[in-house]
């Protein structure tokens, strides 16, 4: 299976068609989305395309490939927009003799890891992103519509025990093997 993870979509259309793009280019199997989005956020400006029922509408043509958990901008609202659940905190996904567990970020992060053993822990949250091989791989996929820190938009794939963080336009920045 491939994996294309993305976080902190805030209501972007724009945005989110461009990672469509790269979902369907790079024949990925699976759409993980770890929260944040339709609402783009009372501590964020607006974003270019803002569209948020543009992308429930795009979101609801991937519905079977979809996993998705809840950021701390997603609502009760929001679900009745989608057609896939986002409501829950963290998801786990068996993957090749590999558990990876994923989480928007703002409950469980690096400093507040769940109980339990994984192999690699994605979230967001932060608009920052990250891949590090520690005891468990940690992967921040950073932000596709508000990046921060001088970063450019970026989101990841998993795939074979690799995982890959790449910018908005494809380009690799970043890949680690889990173990």
């Amino acid at each position: 299976m491939k994996y294309l993870i993305i976080s902190d979509i805030h209501g972007s259309l724009p945005r989110l068609q461009q990672v469509l793009d790269f979902y369907e280019k790079a024949q990925c199997n699976m759409l993980c989305i770890l929260g944040d989005i339709l609402n783009y956020g009372p501590r964020n400006g607006l974003p270019d395309g803002l569209n948020p029922k543009g992308i429930a509408e795009l979101l609801n043509h991937f519905t079977d490939p979809i996993i998705a958990v809840r950021g701390n901008c997603d609502s009760e609202v929001d679900q009745m927009l989608l057609d896939f659940p986002i409501m829950a905190d963290y998801a786990l996904i068996a993957d090749n003799g590999k558990t990876l567990f994923l989480t928007h970020g703002h409950i469980y992060n690096e400093n507040n890891l769940p109980k339990g053993k994984f192999d690699a822990f994605f979230y967001g949250h932060t608009h920052l992103w990250k891949l590090e091989k520690q005891e468990m791989s940690l992967c921040n996929t950073g932000s596709i519509t508000f990046p921060k820190g001088g970063n450019p938009p970026t989101f990841a794939t998993y795939e074979n025990k690799n995982i890959s963080i790449y910018q908005l336009n494809g380009t690799l920045l970043k890949s680690i093997q889990l173990t």
